[in-house]
């Protein structure tokens, strides 16, 4: 197993990796909205975090050696599942064509107050 680590995503605040490769796969740690150089959550409102949150998970396979076209599978986790199709069409414009299976659920809160959470699965080239 190896630790992947960018500045291009905000650092773990915990003790845990920004992903691990292993057996070919690249294991993300959820993603939330915080800009990598400040720490802060990212402003723009609920459209401002996802984009956020999905630009850190980009940056976090291409560390890894990966990239977006590799992903085989996404988990989400929401805040207010009444904003899914808000997330629904900014998601579908960051993976084009391209359909991992994913999983989306709602949840009571997320770290830091933030309205998204992603993680990914995917293969290494």
């Amino acid at each position: 197993m190896e630790a992947v680590s960018t500045p291009e995503a905000p650092a773990a605040v915990g003790p845990y990796s920004q992903a691990v490769v292993s057996g070919g796969f690249v294991f993300t740690s959820g993603q939330i909205p915080l800009d990598p150089d400040t720490g802060e959550v990212a402003g723009g409102g609920f459209e401002g975090q996802v984009r956020r949150a999905l630009a850190s998970l980009d940056a976090v396979l291409r560390a890894a050696g990966s990239d977006r076209s590799r992903v085989v599978k996404v988990t989400v986790f929401l805040t207010d599942m009444g904003r899914f199709g808000v997330f629904n069409g900014l998601y579908e414009e960051f993976f084009g064509s391209h359909r991992p299976a994913r999983s989306v659920v709602e949840v009571g809160a997320l770290p830091r107050g933030v309205d998204v959470e992603l993680e990914a699965v995917a293969e290494l080239p």
